[in-house]
């Protein structure tokens, strides 16, 4: 029987590329979703996520190749600004990528989990979903908006077999911004978070594929953080 494959979005760089190569570690199969088409391993698939067209055919085509048991949602965008200065038009993109984009996947992807006996759909969300952040409404409401789903599709969708999970990173080392080329930003992780270090995007790739090898089903519905303490530090 062929082995169920695992879609990944955002798989270009940074947390995703990490979650694409550990799962191919694992000899999982793996098909990267991405603008640019790219993937560290397994297939690669350019697709844009917020496209609800482009999400349905994508993966009706993959499903067409093989089973589809595992959805990781990792696409995603940040995007600042001051709270009261902040317009509709930057929070309704930030709203779009990182929390319609993946209530779109989840519901396109459902049929295929089911059609497989089930699987696993990991949301990758933040630490920012329960601490206050300056500047950083409408990243924040969006992650929170993660646990949400991932809390209802756990409850709606365990006598299919499907098993969500959401996977809230805290400061982890990517190229998504400048933060970690500032000398005060190092010294304030240094200073805030117990290790005294980021997280490398491995270790979020090793825990999500900790996750896919293992098929715990009895955990969903939960949010994981992996933040190094940071979001308990008093």
């Amino acid at each position: 029987m062929t082995e169920a494959q695992v879609v990944v979005t955002g798989s270009s760089r940074g947390i995703g590329a990490s979650i694409a190569a550990c799962l191919g570690a694992r000899g999982i199969p793996v098909v990267g979703l991405s603008r640019s088409g790219e993937c560290p391993v397994g297939r690669a698939v350019a697709c844009d996520v917020t496209d609800e067209g482009a999400m349905r055919a994508v993966l009706g085509e993959i499903a067409a190749e093989g089973p589809i048991g595992g959805l990781v949602n990792n696409a995603g965008i940040h995007l600042s600004a001051p709270s009261h200065e902040l317009s509709v038009e930057l929070y309704e993109e930030v709203m779009r990528v990182n929390g319609t984009s993946v209530m779109v996947a989840c519901r396109e992807a459902y049929p295929h989990l089911v059609a497989a006996g089930g699987g696993l759909i990991v949301n990758i969300g933040s630490f920012f979903d329960k601490v206050g952040v300056p500047r950083q409404l409408a990243y924040s409401a969006s992650k929170a908006a993660l646990g949400a789903m991932t809390r209802v599709l756990a409850v709606e969708w365990a006598r299919d077999g499907i098993s969500v999970l959401n996977v809230a990173p805290g400061y982890v080392k990517t190229d998504f911004s400048s933060f970690w080329q500032r000398p005060d930003s190092l010294k304030w992780i240094d200073k805030r978070i117990p290790l005294g270090r980021g997280g490398d995007p491995d270790e979020v790739g090793r825990l999500v594929a900790l996750l896919y090898a293992e098929k715990i089903a009895f955990l969903t519905g939960e949010t994981l953080y992996i933040d190094g303490a940071h979001g308990i530090n008093h």
